[in-house]
């Protein structure tokens, strides 16, 4: 297995790559990179740790609503919005909400950030 060394927000991490994989992980990283630093920018979030999960969360959803409007089921989601086809805005959580939520999880393992 290859190492390969990238930069996620400024922060350094050595990687490691199945040979041939070097292209698909960078191409990864640079997602990753774009999605924290949009939520950092956006001025609200400082700690790296909550940054990190939401960024997690926009693009596991991302992901998900790829996969249903390849079904034709639901719409892209801009960085940092979540948005669902045929749901109304009103029904999904705010961000505000998501923050508070988990918040409360990671009050509970004494982890809070």
């Amino acid at each position: 297995m290859k190492q390969m060394e990238v930069t996620i927000m400024g922060q350094s991490y050595l990687l490691g790559c199945p040979e041939g994989g070097e292209a698909a992980l960078t191409k990864a990283v640079a997602r990753v990179d774009k999605e924290m630093c949009a939520i950092r920018d956006a001025g609200r979030i400082k700690a790296r740790e909550r940054i990190a999960v939401l960024a997690a969360l926009n693009l596991a959803f991302s992901l998900s609503d790829s996969a249903a409007g390849a079904d034709g089921d639901a719409t892209n989601a801009t960085p940092g919005e979540t948005r669902a086809a045929g749901t109304p805005n009103e029904a999904l959580p705010d961000l505000e909400t998501l923050m508070k939520r988990l918040d409360e999880a990671l009050v509970q393992d004494g982890q809070l950030l």
